[in-house]
């Protein structure tokens, strides 16, 4: 009896999922789409829950993170096809190098936010706190490690680390990564540098930002300040 319902309950949760992933499509089909193109550990998550806050049509992280294999295979067309599914949209892939490009001509007219640290250096910090606590036992991942992990499937994090361009014998090597940040940051501004309107730079941990976020998009909020969510250091 007690596999009968848990089945029962199974059915009724992808049900009202399928038809939540409808709703909301038609919900964003005609709305302005907003793309968070900052690296993790950037403050991400918080802006995730900024926008949720304020009743956006945040797409679903999971289901993004899985378009991992069509960014490394050059095939830009299923991240595109996602993003018709929801207004705003964070993280993987959208933070990768050379997506925002493509989502820039897809959807023309979007909205950018590029989400920075205080430094490269407590980014990095950041980062190896981060994948230390959920991959590495408390210690900085091996590559073995990564390789390991099951998150979202087994590999996969050793995968996306492979953006980075780092060795298999030294998969966080410092400065490979905070050239791989400041070179992503950097491409950024540089391709909206004559389009201001379009590109929100922003450090959430410093004072008015969230003041910032709510001019850039054109809208009043209740709230004072960004909620900050997966906070692994201390934002000054």
């Amino acid at each position: 009896m007690g596999k009968i319902k848990a089945g029962l309950k199974f059915e009724r949760g992808v049900r009202k999922f399928v038809v939540n992933n409808i709703f909301n499509k038609i919900r964003a089909y005609n709305k302005q789409k907003i793309f968070c193109i900052g690296r993790n550990k950037t403050g991400t998550t918080s802006l995730n829950k900024a926008f949720s806050d304020l009743g956006f049509i945040v797409g679903d992280q999971r289901t993004a993170e899985q378009m991992t294999p069509h960014y490394f295979e050059g095939n830009f067309q299923p991240i595109i096809r996602y993003c018709r599914t929801a207004q705003v949209f964070q993280d993987v892939p959208f933070s990768y190098p050379e997506t925002f490009k493509h989502l820039d001509r897809a959807f023309p007219g979007s909205k950018f936010i590029l989400t920075i640290r205080n430094s490269s250096e407590q980014w990095y910090e950041s980062l190896i706190r981060f994948h230390s606590k959920k991959f590495g036992n408390g210690g900085i991942p091996t590559a073995e490690q990564l390789k390991n992990a099951d998150y979202v499937w087994k590999g996969w994090v050793y995968q996306l680390l492979k953006l980075y361009n780092t060795t298999e014998d030294n998969p966080y090597d410092k400065n490979t990564l905070i050239n791989h940040y400041n070179e992503h940051n950097n491409a950024i501004l540089k391709y909206f540098e004559k389009r201001p309107n379009d590109l929100l730079f922003i450090n959430l941990a410093e004072k008015g930002s969230y003041y910032k976020f709510c001019k850039f998009l054109g809208i009043d909020s209740p709230y004072d300040e960004f909620p900050w969510e997966n906070r692994t250091s201390k934002i000054k």
